[in-house]
């Protein structure tokens, strides 16, 4: 019988890495967690603005439903460990949680350090080791991982996880390594995009409005290739001085795809609230109280001062016209800039700036039921290093966890073979 030996090595200290490192743990082997960084979880202290939004209150068909590409990939890890597993292990781990608008879970709180303390605070109770150090690679040999190679040691183990993330925010440890060790592990890597990221407009007036937030617009993306919307919904965003962000713009971008410059155009509703009779009524009202004043000074109960300029040169009319003597015409085409506010898109913001990087180890080349790797025996893949995405409102945090738990299992399991 062979002895046990070092276990089970995980590249990353993430929400995917420390979710396998605990759930390989709790199978008997000892864990040994790799993170670059002096502290697990970087990443992940930062996402949705702090707070962290841990998964998604859904159903299993709403959970497949947000995931644009490859989502049956991950049936038997959404299978093994879905959202009300998620939320049952932060609550048993000491973080009550609360579910808001959108079935977003996010802790009572609002500190993503709660999820993430709790997470190493599991570790160090199962008695996962943490080594702090940057990993440089695999070590292989005859098709099959037999460790990690990190400054100009060599440590040995028997399976190795890898769950370094992808290629967003790089200065959170983020920078690729993973797609480094699975090419040298003979994996194919499908080309990194951004997902959840802001959008650039292909003109200037985001610019000129520049820094404005707005609250309860409605936001939806028009695929002139297809001629077709492809996105609506209602929320928050912001103009910045390239184009768009915001949740909603976030939230936007991951149908965005392909991104084309010239195919896209995000319309604005300035006052979703009001249907166009009402809101008509509405200019009306205004006009007649500022009956005597320029048509420029005459917005101020309607828009923020900052969209007020912008607007009115985007409308065509005469900004020193006399409110009174705005034609119905002049009037009915105002009311369709506020109830659809065109803005042109031409790209996306760096991939660094974004949430989430679509693409990523090729999932053919990966056996959904384990998460091992199909090229190299005793390998391992979770988390975001994976070609695997969704859209906002946990998801991605969700295919981190569930996919992270079956590798960690699976990784135990096999180690447990290795011995008898």
């Amino acid at each position: 019988m062979e002895q046990l030996k070092k276990g089970v090595a995980v590249i990353g200290g993430g929400a995917a890495g420390l979710m396998a490192a605990i759930h390989a743990a709790e199978l008997g082997v000892p864990v040994t967690v790799y993170e670059r960084n002096e502290r697990c979880g970087r990443k992940l202290r930062i996402t949705g603005k702090g707070r962290c939004n841990v998964t998604n209150h859904c159903t299993r068909d709403d959970f497949f439903a947000n995931i644009p590409e490859n989502a049956r990939f991950l049936f038997s890890a959404w299978s093994r460990f879905d959202s009300a597993e998620t939320e049952r292990f932060f609550e048993q781990a000491g973080v009550p949680l609360k579910v808001e608008r959108g079935n977003r879970v996010f802790p009572v709180s609002d500190k993503a350090t709660d999820i993430v303390d709790a997470l190493v605070r599991v570790c160090r109770e199962k008695g996962i080791s943490f080594i702090h150090e940057r990993v440089d690679g695999l070590k292989i040999e005859n098709d099959r991982v037999r460790g990690v190679l990190y400054g100009k040691k060599s440590m040995d183990f028997d399976v190795v996880i890898v769950a370094t993330g992808g290629l967003s925010y790089p200065l959170t440890g983020s920078t690729g390594d993973g797609y480094r060790f699975a090419e040298a592990a003979g994996h194919s890597i499908v080309p990194q995009q951004p997902s959840l990221v802001p959008l650039v407009e292909d003109g200037r007036f985001c610019a000129s409005v520049q820094g404005l937030s707005l609250k309860n617009v409605a936001l939806s993306v028009t695929d002139r290739q297809k001629n077709k919307v492809i996105f609506r919904d209602f929320g928050e965003m912001m103009f910045t001085h390239f184009g768009l962000t915001g949740p909603l713009v976030l939230s936007a971008s991951a149908h965005l795809r392909p991104m084309e410059r010239g195919r896209y155009t995000v319309s604005i509703d300035l006052k979703p609230a009001l249907d166009e009779k009402m809101l008509d009524a509405r200019l009306l009202s205004d006009f007649e109280k500022y009956k005597n004043k320029d048509f420029l000074n005459a917005l101020g109960d309607l828009l923020p001062q900052k969209l007020i300029q912008p607007l009115v040169e985007q409308s065509g009319i005469d900004p020193r016209k006399k409110v009174h003597t705005v034609t119905k015409e002049e009037r009915r085409a105002f009311l369709q800039l506020l109830k659809g506010l065109t803005v042109e898109i031409k790209g996306f913001r760096p991939i660094e700036e974004a949430i989430v990087t679509k693409g990523g180890v090729k999932l053919t080349e990966i056996d959904p039921r384990t998460m091992a790797s199909k090229k190299t025996a005793g390998l391992y893949f979770a988390g975001e290093v994976l070609d695997l995405d969704a859209y906002t409102g946990g998801f991605n945090l969700q295919i981190a966890f569930s996919t992270g738990v079956l590798a960690g299992e699976s990784a135990a399991s096999a180690v447990w073979e290795m011995t008898e």
